[in-house]
């Protein structure tokens, strides 16, 4: 089975991540290789593990882990084999955040695929770009079908005078087509890079007793 984690890429609060994501997940619970019980979703929120900016004496690449956030941080990305970034876009690119979580891990994000669903003003694609290139370093293969939500067609806001309100998530209906593509192809791809996978070279994950 295929375990995909739909990564909530801001921690800001009142982000809009958290509404994104929950639309993703809940698409992705009605796809087929869902249904058929080929792949599983799950959202993994980075709030929840409270990184803090990349504290690891040794270079991620190593594998030598030195805390505990990093190896419960590893530990959970280890266990799926594909990903979609939720990510909004922060001055041309993706929150900081994200950015840092990436670089806390190597051999854990290695030969896996990763789909995209930006968010903001421009729909978050120039974050997406940044995004693929930075993935690509860690050996993530993105797919090329993504989704660009706009704030202004996308979202559904009862006070749109409040900049804090979060909003809900409502997208046009077009964003289900192309989100089905592109978890389509995430699966497709986590599938296909499997066997790379199971022959790489396990890298420990320790911490100092």
């Amino acid at each position: 089975m295929i375990r995909i984690a739909v990564i909530v890429g801001s921690t800001r609060p009142g982000r809009r991540g958290e509404t994104v994501a929950r639309w993703v997940a809940e698409v992705a619970g009605r796809h087929a290789a869902v249904a058929a019980g080929e792949a599983t979703v799950e959202v993994v929120d980075l709030a929840e593990y409270g990184l803090p900016l990349l504290d690891e004496p040794v270079p991620a690449a190593f594998g030598q882990y030195r805390n505990a956030h990093t190896v419960r941080w590893a530990t959970t990305i280890d266990s799926f084999d594909g990903f979609v970034f939720v990510t909004p876009e922060y001055n041309h690119s993706v929150p900081a955040a994200l950015k840092n979580a990436i670089d806390f891990l190597y051999a854990e994000w290695n030969d896996k695929a990763a789909g995209f669903v930006g968010y903001g003003i421009q729909g978050g694609i120039r974050a997406v770009e940044h995004l693929r290139l930075t993935l690509a370093e860690v050996k993530i293969a993105g797919v090329q079908t993504q989704v660009a939500l706009s704030m202004f067609t996308d979202f559904e806001f009862t006070d749109s005078a409040d900049p804090a309100e979060p909003g809900v998530c409502s997208p046009a209906e077009h964003q289900e087509a192309t989100l089905n593509t592109m978890l389509s192809e995430v699966v497709t791809w986590s599938r296909a890079l499997k066997p790379l996978r199971a022959t790489a070279t396990a890298v420990p994950q320790t911490v100092p007793a």
